[in-house]
């Protein structure tokens, strides 16, 4: 294939997504705000280190066109600035109430957006679309040294018996925990399946080329309250960042239900998952000594204020 052919099929996708997506529209989901405005907002809500010059460098996009957005967020009462303190010359960058509201509003619209273009697809097409959108973004950015890409999906056939055995496997191998864990996750396993209430709860498998690699669980516990459950990340997929972006999601998730808070139950042992759950920002509340698993261990109840 010769070279034009390869820029006329990229231009000629990006031209249906586009109009696929409604990019080319004035303003994004039948919101106020542009789809420029809405990747800063991203930006904003989801950065604890928001500059100006952070969020031009991470977008891309000219100093000048951001501080005018920045000045217009600012006025719009949706933007705060706050002197760092530890150097008064950089301005720390956040969302006020006002401006987390409207991106919660925002994400909503754009997730229901997304969801109704799929909602007539097969499981076996979403698999597909997400592993083809996966490939254009690993061959565009790909690393010389590190393959670090994976797919979040919904579970398939075998997969929740995957997870008991991984699960029971892992914990042996490196906590010489015995079958009583094993035999819980199976419990916690069964009980997620025969009460699932897919408007509130989800799993998720992580997968790379075509294998799992880790999944998670996030289950309603009330009305306000929801539980991450059997976070596990195999250990050959180890630093590719999946333990992190499985909790995210499950942060976005309880944010687009309108949970209040997550909590979960870990072991003090277990450094690798608190170590993830205090970047996330989940707090330790409780500590409570226990022998399970022919261990004498310390178990922590963590929270996150959504």
């Amino acid at each position: 294939m010769q070279e034009i052919s390869y820029v006329d099929s990229i231009r000629g996708f990006n031209r249906f997504y586009t109009r696929q997506l409604g990019l080319l529209n004035e303003h994004l989901v039948d919101s106020v705000f542009s789809l420029t405005e809405a990747r800063v907002m991203y930006e904003l809500a989801h950065r604890d280190d928001a500059t100006a010059s952070v969020l031009a460098a991470e977008l891309g996009i000219d100093i000048g066109q951001l501080s005018r957005i920045l000045r217009d967020f600012e006025k719009r009462g949706l933007l705060s600035k706050i002197k760092n303190k530890t150097d008064a010359r950089v301005t720390m960058l956040s969302l006020t109430e006002k401006g987390k509201a409207d991106f919660q509003a925002l994400n909503k619209l754009s997730t229901a957006q997304i969801e109704g273009l799929l909602i007539k697809k097969s499981e076996a097409d979403k698999d597909s679309l997400v592993r083809a959108m996966k490939l254009i973004e690993t061959v565009l950015g790909k690393s010389a040294q590190i393959d670090r890409s994976f797919i979040l999906r919904p579970p398939h056939a075998g997969d929740y018996g995957w997870m008991v055995q991984k699960n029971g496997e892992i914990y042996s191998r490196e906590y010489a925990w015995n079958e009583e864990y094993e035999g819980l996750v199976a419990r916690i396993v069964a009980e997620f399946i025969q009460k699932f209430d897919p408007k509130w709860e989800r799993c998720w498998i992580a997968e790379k080329d075509g294998e799992n690699i880790g999944a998670v669980f996030i289950v309603k516990v009330n009305k306000d309250v929801a539980k991450l459950r059997l976070l596990i990340v195999d250990p050959k997929a180890r630093g590719l960042g999946v333990g992190k972006k499985l909790v995210n999601e499950c942060t976005r998730f309880a944010r687009s239900k309108g949970y209040k808070k997550i909590t979960l139950w870990t072991n003090s042992v277990l450094t690798a998952a608190r170590h993830i759950y205090e970047k996330e920002g989940y707090k330790l509340v409780k500590e409570e000594p226990h022998n399970s698993f022919g261990h004498d261990l310390i178990g922590e109840t963590w929270e996150l204020e959504l």
